[in-house]
């Protein structure tokens, strides 16, 4: 596994030597720099994953570097924890007003320096892996969340939900309306699952119009209902009144034949460990293609539930 690259920007040496042994020894690769402008021409040639930047340097101060590393955009997901001997507020927000993502106070110990980073950079990595439209999870989160649950021998239930004719809205409608119809169903699946779900429930986002949410048996029911309910009422809003109105849209299907096609409505698959042993996310997943199946082949928004206990 290839080691996380820690670049330090600090004119003193003791304290970049400081750092760099404590990093070191949490299994970091460390890259230094002596100034500003080195930092920047370092950050371009070495593309750290974090970078530890002292805030009084001669010359170009971290301010001033912290800056222009955010005014690149390819520098937008790069986290920068600043270092400072003042304990001083204005600095703390100066320094987060213009992009830094975390403060150290100098001096500090090695346990609260390796930890700032550790979390620093599992925030970032979480981000990464988040979908850009809706922000929810994507598919290694939504692996790791059942993964870790089966391991933990939890109780859970799992609802993959799927948008139905999907395609032919974003062909009438276009690909602009179509992220606004993903985005409100992942707005609906969040405040559903956080109205009547419990605590420590998931939602993440397959990609497209796929989603999943990850809650305990006992709150399944509540969640889908409300689920199908909420989205039969505000997917109205992404149609015109004509089409509304007379109940379908009207395109060309996958051979080319014109088709009048149902409004969009919301098939939902659940699986369970309640009644059967899940032992992985691929047989989850499996199995929620054969009921999702079952699901779109009925008539406008539908849940269909596993209920075989083998």
């Amino acid at each position: 596994m290839f080691k996380k690259k820690i670049l330090i920007i600090d004119d003193t040496e003791f304290m970049t030597k400081l750092i760099s042994d404590i990093l070191k020894s949490a299994d970091y690769e460390v890259i230094t720099a002596s100034n500003g402008a080195q930092g920047i021409q370092k950050v371009r040639e070495e593309k750290p994953d974090l970078v530890i930047l002292d805030v009084v340097m001669p010359g170009m101060d971290g301010f001033e570097v912290c800056k222009m590393l955010r005014d690149d955009e390819s520098n937008n997901l790069m986290p920068i924890i600043m270092l400072t001997a003042h304990d001083n507020e204005d600095d703390k927000l100066e320094g987060l007003e213009i992009g830094a993502d975390d403060y150290i106070i100098k001096p500090f110990n090695s346990r609260e320096l390796v930890s700032r980073v550790r979390n620093t950079l599992k925030r970032i990595d979480r981000n990464r892996w988040a979908n850009p439209l809706t922000g929810l999870q994507g598919n290694i989160e939504i692996q790791t969340e059942l993964n870790q649950r089966i391991a933990k021998g939890n109780l859970f239930s799992v609802i993959y939900a799927d948008l139905d004719n999907f395609k032919a809205y974003n062909d009438v409608y276009g690909f602009a309306s179509g992220d606004r119809a993903i985005k409100l169903t992942a707005d609906i699946l969040v405040d559903c699952t956080h109205t009547y779900g419990a605590q420590g429930d998931f939602i993440g986002h397959v990609g497209g119009d796929d989603f999943v949410i990850v809650s305990t048996p006992d709150k399944i029911d509540n969640i889908s209902n409300n689920i199908i309910k909420e989205f039969d009422l505000k997917a109205k809003e992404l149609y015109c009144d004509e089409d509304i109105k007379r109940g379908y849209i009207v395109t060309s299907n996958r051979q080319g034949k014109i088709m009048k096609f149902p409004l969009t409505s919301i098939s939902l698959a659940v699986v369970s460990n309640e009644n059967r042993d899940l032992i992985s996310h691929v047989q989850i997943a499996e199995i929620a293609a054969e009921l999702k199946k079952k699901a779109k082949s009925m008539p406008g928004s539908s849940c269909v539930k596993d209920q075989r206990k083998y």
